[in-house]
């Protein structure tokens, strides 16, 4: 008899549904003055009065005076920096990938795509594909990202394509988004954040 052929791998798919949440999103009406101040940061800063509890902000509410302070530099990291928002928001989509952070990759597509980061790249991106039609400044940030999560090192020829695009100030901001955005990521991963009601998880969950 002929030798049976290797079946094929499965495909993997996106999640259906998510695993349950592991905390509760808090109603505004029930908040203690803390939760309420964390709040009130919030949406004084330059994510706008209207700001809803969702995301890491409904993680954070459970531990206020940690969340006042991710909250700032988040702000910080997101509006602030030096490093241009089509290259952040492509080194956020970058993490989000990695850590398969859903609510990280949900809410961020839309940041990238009106910041100028190409349907074509994020494809790629979220094929775990090397985006290759990207312009070379995302590319050299992709790398950066890729060799400091596979070795938590970057080489020198890495650092150097990256350092000649931002410079000193911008670069170490850089590394700041992908630190908070990483810390982000575990939050969102490790508390199982949902996504708004309808929305299809963007990764498999294992």
């Amino acid at each position: 008899m002929p030798a049976k052929k290797p079946g094929k791998k499965p495909i993997s798919k996106p999640a259906k549904k998510m695993p349950p949440p592991r905390v509760s999103i808090l109603a505004e009406d029930k908040l203690t003055p803390a939760q309420r101040a964390l709040l009130d940061s919030i949406r004084s800063g330059p994510r706008g009065g209207s700001t809803t509890i969702r995301g890491p902000f409904a993680v954070f509410l459970h531990a206020p005076a940690f969340g006042e302070l991710a909250q700032q530099l988040g702000g910080h990291c997101r509006f602030k920096t030096a490093v241009a928002p089509r290259l952040s928001e492509f080194a956020i989509l970058a993490t989000a990938k990695l850590w398969r952070a859903q609510y990280e990759w949900f809410a961020h597509v839309p940041q990238a795509e009106r910041a100028g980061v190409k349907a074509e790249t994020i494809r790629d991106l979220h094929k775990g594909r090397v985006p290759k039609s990207a312009p070379k400044d995302e590319r050299a940030i992709y790398d950066f990202v890729q060799e400091l999560y596979k070795t938590r090192r970057v080489s020198e020829r890495t650092y150097k394509r990256v350092h000649a695009i931002l410079g000193d100030a911008a670069t170490v901001e850089l590394v700041g988004i992908l630190g908070y955005y990483g810390m982000v990521a575990m939050m969102l991963d490790v508390f199982n954040v949902a996504l708004p009601e309808g929305a299809t998880p963007p990764f498999a969950e294992k």
